[in-house]
């Protein structure tokens, strides 16, 4: 697989407008699944409350649930039925039953048409139904596109304990802006195989990303600029310890005058303690502005995205969630949060996704300050409801989709930087920062 094809595992860069219409029956409940067809409505496609209990195996039963907890056409059905298709003929198992039954818009008929289909082909391999259930609903899930997602419980390795990375031990400029390099070394294969920041990806026979259990080793091609050195490398998934101090979400110092806090995330909390370091690193001296550096920023929870724009502007609309029908509720600044009255610069990337996005294009439209780096990864999927399915996993169905305070589409597109500062691989290697670099000389003009 070449560098393009590692890509696009950080933030999928697909829009949500598609799947917020085919869900706008959603907001109903709907009718139960056949199996359950005896409980309260709406049970069958109830939250997850609780603990997570332990999975247990996708059976078309699951699917089925799956199945009438959204609204659906034929095409969600036919989706799903290509799918099983494909996962036949990729293991050369390819079957006469495995051809799709006639459908005529009648849910529940068009349902139990598909559902004795695929039992007839289960029948045949009885010891691949999970597999071929679990191939369904992927490719209904797929259908639906947006950020509709069937989510699993992250699984880890017997020997990780709290803190440990896992995987090659790297990170990665983005994908789509080559050349792929090094972006850091976090420990693991990547540091015990002598890798450095500015190594140059030509090529990769596997997933740079892929998580456990499904990583497998990588065959690297890489090129050391400064040097020109050219070498392959085979790196083989681990456990590996993480440096401490690159786990906190908030990290805060003063670059001569300038406060500089990095967040990672926006967990419950994050806002507050990203506001209390630059009060401490303020105290007793003239600070020129604060550098507020997003990058890689996962995102979170959108109330602490809110809470931490609300320390730069007051009175402003700083995103709106619209349902299909057009109706949008406006989320407002929190105006008990008091304004720092500190010039703002904001450093974003490809790895600023979801939350992280809605301050990036609050910050951009409200003019609170310059966006300095490269275009967010453009993955922002709004609000969304989630059903329990019966195998204990968990079906995520969007709802409302996100419009900046401009009421423009950042989802599937991204906000562009108003400084565009990509980094190179000759910078990571030599420890350079030109993003960090310029957002200091913009506070200084």
């Amino acid at each position: 697989m070449n560098a393009v094809k590692i890509a696009v595992r950080i933030a999928v860069r697909i829009g949500g407008a598609g799947l917020v219409l085919l869900l706008a029956a959603a907001c109903t409940a709907p009718a139960p699944p056949r199996g359950e067809a005896g409980t309260p409505a709406g049970t069958a496609c109830a939250p997850p409350q609780g603990p997570p209990e332990p999975e247990t195996p996708t059976t078309i039963d699951v699917v089925e649930q799956a199945y009438f907890c959204v609204p659906g056409t034929p095409e969600l059905l036919t989706a799903g039925f290509a799918a099983l298709v494909r996962r036949l003929n990729r293991d050369g198992r390819d079957l006469p039953e495995a051809a799709m039954p006639a459908l005529t818009g009648d849910r529940a008929a068009d349902w139990a048409a598909f559902e004795t289909r695929f039992r007839a082909i289960g029948d045949r391999l009885p010891a691949r139904r999970e597999e071929l259930a679990a191939a369904v609903l992927e490719g209904m899930v797929a259908a639906l596109g947006g950020h509709a997602r069937w989510e699993r419980r992250p699984r880890v390795p017997p020997d990780h304990h709290d803190g440990d990375g896992y995987g090659l031990g790297l990170r990665t400029s983005d994908p789509a802006l080559p050349p792929l390099f090094v972006t850091a070394v976090d420990g693991g294969p990547a540091r015990a195989a002598g890798l450095r920041p500015g190594d140059v990806v030509e090529s990769a026979d596997g997933e740079i990303d892929a998580v456990y259990p499904d990583a497998r080793p990588v065959r690297l091609r890489l090129l050391r600029p400064d040097t020109g050195r050219r070498w392959s490398v085979t790196l083989t998934p681990g456990v590996y310890p993480r440096d401490p101090a690159g786990l906190r979400v908030v990290r805060a110092e003063l670059l001569g005058d300038v406060v500089h806090v990095r967040m990672t995330g926006f967990p419950p909390g994050a806002a507050d303690r990203a506001l209390r370091a630059v009060a401490r690193l303020r105290a007793g001296r003239t600070a020129a502005g604060v550098v507020l550096d997003l990058r890689g920023n996962g995102g979170g929870s959108s109330a602490e995205a809110t809470r931490l724009l609300s320390a730069f502007v007051h009175g402003a609309v700083t995103a709106y969630l619209c349902a299909p029908d057009g109706a949008c509720e406006s989320d407002w600044t929190d105006d008990t949060v008091a304004l720092l009255g500190l010039p703002l610069v904001v450093l974003v990337d490809h790895g600023c996704a979801a939350a992280c996005e809605h301050v990036a294009s609050a910050v951009r439209d409200l003019r609170a300050g310059p966006l300095v780096g490269t275009r967010t990864a453009g993955a922002v999927p709004g609000a969304s409801r989630q059903v329990l399915l019966r195998d204990n996993t968990v079906l995520s169905l969007p709802t409302r989709h996100h419009l900046g305070p401009g009421r423009e589409v950042v989802d599937g597109i991204g906000v562009p930087p108003d400084h565009h500062v990509p980094p190179t691989a000759r910078d990571a290697a030599a420890g350079r920062d030109l993003a960090l670099d310029r957002a200091l000389t913009l506070l200084h003009q």
